[in-house]
């Protein structure tokens, strides 16, 4: 997935929609465990969504891209978002708003 950069950007920079407030303020129930097609994830693009990984960590992420193998977006600090990634078998479980 490619973004187009705004008028007055040059070709080939590539605009990232950063959310412009905070994700809810609850943790949603956790869902039965992900399984099966790892790209499941992609009907949460560009919307809030609650992760689950592997390792136990938790917290709201808002998807912005999907690759074959990885997901990209921002990570909601508890103040602020970041930017990041991860390996898409690296999810147990999610849930998008």
């Amino acid at each position: 997935m490619s973004f187009r950069p705004p008028p007055g950007q040059p070709p080939g920079a590539q605009q990232v929609p950063e959310p412009l407030t905070p994700p809810p303020a609850f943790i949603p129930p956790q869902p039965a465990p992900f399984r099966g097609d790892p790209r499941a994830i992609e009907r949460c693009l560009f919307r809030f969504t609650y992760v689950w990984l592997v390792n136990g960590e938790q917290f709201w992420f808002f998807p912005v891209f999907i690759g074959t193998r990885s997901v990209a977006g921002f990570r909601w600090t508890g103040r602020s978002w970041r930017q990041t990634g991860f390996d898409l078998r690296l999810i147990f479980a999610f849930t998008c708003f």
